[in-house]
Parts: structure tokens; C-alpha cells; sequence
């Protein structure tokens, strides 16, 4: 018997959906090279949230022989800030990285909507995302509407039509005539999505042992490393996945 010590269990949540988003999204990835061929483009996208601006009271002692780094324990604080990033499935490079202190309905609305306007020779657009409720909101759904040149009456949030519930939307959301198609992982299953990889990636390079003058000092090499990794790191990630069962 260890009182002493914990680990986190999680219930398993039912999605009935699971096989279909998992075959759905792997079909995507492999497919991703032949259908940026064809004027398609397949993003993996999410948001990195509450980074924080730390800048360490003295300076970071360098590694030497037979010494590691000795990094100050003790900080300043500048704030948070949160990423909202485009990873190119076909290329393996970043594409747009919005920055704010929020992740909103609005910030992503606004992400997905730059994203479009950015690239306008794109005819479809196919983006992998998690369940969190902004990916599927009322404004996402007006706006693929107008980008899909539909003009039936989407109805009333909470009452009635496509924008009546999280189901309706996410059901308007996905389906694949629209000009820009969601694709959502299942159900505690985002590590799926590619810009996860990315985002650990971004940590270990960046952020881990990153010091930070402020919020805009931390902006600034975020975005210089995402020009430094598109030049130079950038590759497809071979994905192996083929939905089988994890062993545990």
C-alpha cells in the first residue's frame, strides 16, 4: 500500500463516431499530397493556451565539462498569451499563427478566416480539430455557410435548424460538399491531430527554457522560430497510425 502516491484514471467516454473520425482523419493524412495536387488543403490546427512570459531573475549559468546548465529558479511574471497554429499536412510547414490572450469563438473565427482569405487560389479547404465547442460555434457555421454559397436558413442557436445544438452544427460542419470541411478527432483522442506533435516540438525548443522580457519578447521568438523551423525543419510527419487498439 504507497496513500502517499496517485495516478489519474480516465473513464472511458463512449463515441460511437470513434472508428468512423479515426478512419476519416487517417484517410486524410495519407491523402493529404494528392489533394494539395489538386487545389485542396488539409491543416491541422489548435490552440497552444496560457503560455506564460517568464523572465528569470539572474542569468542562466551555461553548460560546461562536466557541468549541466544551472537555470535561476526564481522569475518575473509578464502575462500569457495564447497560440492558435496552422500545421500543412501536405508540406510539414506552419502556416498561420495567430496571437491574443484569448481563444474565443471570435479568435478562432478569425484565425479560420485569415487562414482563407490568405490563400485564396485553396478551392477547399479540410481542417483536423479537437471537440472543444468554439470549432463548431455559430459564427464558424455562418461563416462556412457564406464560403459555401448557401443561403438556406440555418435557424436559431438553442432553438431550431443547423444552429440549434452541438450536434447540429457539428453535423453541418463536417459534411464534405461544403467548401470548408471539420474534421474532429474522437473523443479524448487529440494527440490525432498533427499540430500536437508540433506543439511539443515548439516547447522543447522554445518555451521549456525560454526567458522572456515580456509578452511581446515572447511573441516575437515564437513566431522567429516558426520562420526558422519552416526553413530548415520542415518535412510531412510520417504517421504510422492505422487505428488499431493502444496497448497500455
Amino acid at each position: 500500500m504507497k496513500p502517499h502516491l496517485v495516478r489519474y484514471w480516465l473513464t472511458p467516454v463512449v463515441d460511437e463516431q470513434a472508428d468512423d473520425k479515426v478512419s476519416d482523419i487517417n484517410q486524410l493524412y495519407q491523402q493529404a499530397p494528392q489533394l494539395a495536387e489538386q487545389g485542396e488543403a488539409v491543416v491541422s490546427t489548435d490552440e497552444l493556451t496560457g503560455v506564460q512570459a517568464l523572465e528569470r531573475k539572474h542569468e542562466t549559468l551555461p553548460m560546461k565539462a562536466g557541468t549541466v546548465e544551472y537555470q535561476e529558479f526564481e522569475y518575473k511574471r509578464h502575462g500569457t498569451q495564447s497560440f492558435i497554429v496552422n500545421f500543412m499536412v501536405a508540406s510539414g510547414e506552419i502556416g498561420m499563427v495567430s496571437c491574443g490572450p484569448t481563444r474565443n469563438e471570435t479568435d478562432f473565427l478569425n484565425h479560420v478566416r485569415a487562414t482563407v482569405e490568405a490563400q485564396p487560389e485553396i478551392h477547399k479547404w479540410h481542417f483536423v480539430v479537437d471537440n472543444l465547442n468554439t470549432h463548431c460555434s455559430e459564427s464558424l457555421v455562418r461563416f462556412v455557410a457564406d464560403e459555401s454559397d448557401i443561403a438556406a436558413d440555418l435557424g436559431e442557436k438553442g432553438k431550431s435548424g443547423i444552429l440549434q445544438s452541438m450536434k447540429s452544427r457539428t453535423a453541418f460542419l463536417v459534411d464534405t460538399s461544403h467548401r470548408l470541411v471539420f474534421h474532429y478527432t474522437p473523443k479524448h483522442a487529440s494527440w490525432m491531430n498533427q499540430i500536437e506533435i508540433w506543439f511539443s516540438i515548439l516547447v522543447r525548443k522554445v518555451l521549456k527554457r525560454g526567458n522572456f522580457s515580456s509578452i511581446n519578447d515572447l511573441v516575437r521568438k515564437v513566431l522567429a522560430f516558426v520562420n526558422y523551423y519552416n526553413e530548415t525543419m520542415a518535412k510531412p510527419f510520417r504517421w504510422t497510425y492505422q487505428g488499431k487498439a493502444l496497448q497500455l
